[in-house]
């Protein structure tokens, strides 16, 4: 998703719950979501090219084909990208939360 600008983005968020791997640029909601695949920490959920430019799209490109080629490590950031959540039922847990706080504390 080589978006240059994306205020949102469902795409990835589709991608990752069928278990396609994302390429996105880091911008808008691409970037709040995707975090950069690391081969030696085993963090990420897909790959993030940062400049806007095709040279970067393509090492991007290059270094996921290049990660494909290791299959368990690739099936394990399959699953890790289908196993993420981004419902609301977490955040609305949260702001009921603070709203049921925010009732207990005195007015000033």
């Amino acid at each position: 998703m080589p978006s240059r600008f994306e205020p949102c983005g469902l795409g990835q968020l589709i991608s990752l719950r069928y278990g396609s791997v994302p390429v996105v640029h880091a911008t808008g909601g691409l970037v709040d979501t995707i975090e950069d695949y690391n081969p030696r920490t085993g963090r990420g959920n897909g790959f993030v090219f940062r400049a806007y430019d095709s040279r970067d799209l393509l090492m991007t490109i290059t270094r996921a084909v290049e990660n494909f080629k290791y299959q368990d490590a690739w099936r394990a950031l399959m699953e890790r990208g289908m196993r993420q959540s981004f419902s609301w039922a977490v955040p609305a847990k949260k702001y009921v939360a603070v709203y049921r706080k925010s009732l207990r504390q005195p007015a000033n």
